[in-house]
């Protein structure tokens, strides 16, 4: 099973990630965690231009559209071989791309080779919050592009039948809230499940 968390910068999705992978290993389940860039060379090379100062720029937009879903495709092999044997988790999918990069169509053009996830959760946070969380190093992480990407992100799911968590809670709520979604999707017991 292919599982990805999607979510603004500051919505949590690296942080719950780690989290529910120790949690699904705890359950006696086989988990890979993955993250969008990857440590590809071009995944590198994307995480480099991130810190450019102008990456809210339409145009430069356009070239990290490129460059992810290059990545992408590097992760397509690696996704392939492990869906068999490992329940894959990721911080981040071509969903990503979808709100981040325009136009909408040349990047689902670009990613149609992208590998689709089985279940896709966002991690559903207002921009005010999530400025509080970031770093501050992605030349994305203003207020106005991240309050635009959050409602992409909303109107996508809704196409997507995505899985929309509170992520403005607490850590451990968030947590708790995810497990629960993800425990129906793989069988286990939701009223087991504390906080």
């Amino acid at each position: 099973m292919y599982i990805v968390l999607e979510g603004i910068d500051g919505s949590g999705k690296s942080t719950q990630t780690k989290f529910l992978k120790k949690w699904m290993q705890n359950m006696g389940l086989n988990v890979e965690l993955i993250a969008e860039p990857t440590t590809s060379p071009v995944g590198q090379l994307i995480r480099e231009l991130l810190l450019n100062p102008h990456t809210d720029k339409p145009d430069f937009q356009k070239k990290l559209g490129l460059l992810f879903a290059a990545d992408r495709l590097f992760l397509k092999d690696k996704l392939n071989s492990l869906e068999n044997d490992k329940i894959i988790l990721s911080d981040r999918s071509y969903y990503s791309s979808l709100v981040y990069q325009e136009p909408k169509e040349w990047i689902c053009s670009l990613n149609r080779y992208a590998k689709k996830p089985d279940l896709i959760i966002l991690l559903d946070v207002d921009e005010k919050t999530a400025m509080k969380r970031c770093k501050g190093t992605d030349g994305f992480e203003n207020e106005a592009f991240l309050k635009n990407t959050r409602q992409k992100y909303l109107d996508l799911a809704k196409k997507e039948k995505m899985v929309i968590v509170d992520a403005t809670a607490g850590i451990r709520l968030v947590q708790y809230n995810l497990k629960r979604v993800l425990a129906s999707q793989l069988g286990l017991c939701v009223s087991s499940i504390t906080q």
